[in-house]
């Protein structure tokens, strides 16, 4: 019996925000935090939660620095992070019928 795609389905980026998250940090290098949360349109108590979440995870990687006198965090996805979002994308499109099981 073959396994069902959803198995392959990360629990972690399939919340719609960490989903989000994820996705837009795909075709960057880098995003700095204020951006991210402007493009993905949720509040910087939201992204600070769901940033949180994603590098316990392993899967992004904040590093943060100052500009002039005030902070600033910009953030990636790890290798790890790439690989799961790779795989995550790779199963919605099996379970939609996109590409071949």
């Amino acid at each position: 019996m073959a396994v069902h795609p959803r198995k392959d389905l990360d629990g972690v980026i399939h919340a719609p925000v960490r989903f989000s998250i994820v996705a837009a940090l795909a075709v960057v290098d880098e995003v700095d935090f204020k951006t991210l949360a402007e493009t993905i349109d949720v509040s910087d108590s939201a992204m600070s939660k769901h940033l949180s979440v994603l590098t316990e995870a392993g899967y992004i990687a904040p590093r943060k620095t100052f500009v002039g006198k005030f902070p600033r965090t910009y953030v990636s996805l790890t290798t790890a992070g790439r690989k799961a979002w790779e795989r995550h994308v790779a199963a919605l499109r099996e379970i939609a019928g996109l590409t071949e099981p």
